[in-house]
């Protein structure tokens, strides 16, 4: 058993070296350049669009192993794939827990959200939690994962809705503007799933 599991291991890091081998002709320095010119930080940015990185993702069989062992790679790249590769059954809490607190970017919180988070069996859980948080990128990731779940018609009870309204409207008074269209537009899919609830929502600028 040890060494199958040993050969395991070896086989992942073989394929997390071929994966990142393969970013090089695909690296999009005008890309990679405009990040940085807008403040993005972090790990080592190749600039692949995320479009091809799906495409890329469609390669290669999902898989909870190889998932956690892009994410460890400080490169861009690395840990968006891993949103994408990861099967949603085997998402652990504490996976969660630690992807969650090493998420540092925009990009990375709505690739996990739009990805992974929402498909987890939990996601209206974690979407509640992290919509309370006091970090604005997890309550970014509430806000995206709570959207997606009311767009497939899950809807929250009437405690949930009246929760999901507060801190949409607590969201709304912060200073950054991605966390303000989040909230409009976890409201705006709130008032499309329940038309009877009439919030006279403001128009974000």
């Amino acid at each position: 058993m040890a060494m199958d599991q040993n050969n395991d291991n070896v086989a992942v890091e073989q394929l997390v070296k071929d994966i990142k081998r393969s970013f090089r002709p695909m690296m999009n320095g005008v890309v990679a350049q405009s990040m940085r010119e807008k403040g993005a930080k972090g790990p080592l940015n190749w600039g692949i669009r995320l479009v091809d990185l799906r495409l890329m993702a469609k390669q290669y069989q999902p898989s909870r192993s190889l998932a956690l062992a892009l994410w460890k790679e400080n490169v861009r790249e690395c840990k968006l794939l891993a949103t994408m590769l990861m099967p949603p059954q085997e998402m652990l809490p504490e996976f969660v827990d630690v992807w969650v607190e090493q998420t540092d970017s925009q990009e990375l919180a709505e690739a996990s959200a739009f990805h992974l988070y929402q498909h987890l069996d939990y996601a209206p859980l974690l979407a509640y939690q992290w919509m309370a948080s006091d970090k604005p990128l997890v309550q970014y990731m509430g806000l995206l994962v709570i959207t997606r779940l009311l767009r497939q018609s899950l809807i929250p009870d009437e405690r949930g809705i009246h929760e999901l309204i507060d801190q949409a409207q607590t969201a709304l008074q912060s200073e950054h503007l991605f966390l303000k269209k989040a909230a409009l537009q976890a409201l705006t899919s709130l008032t499309d799933a329940c038309p009877e609830i009439n919030l006279g929502i403001p128009k974000i600028t």
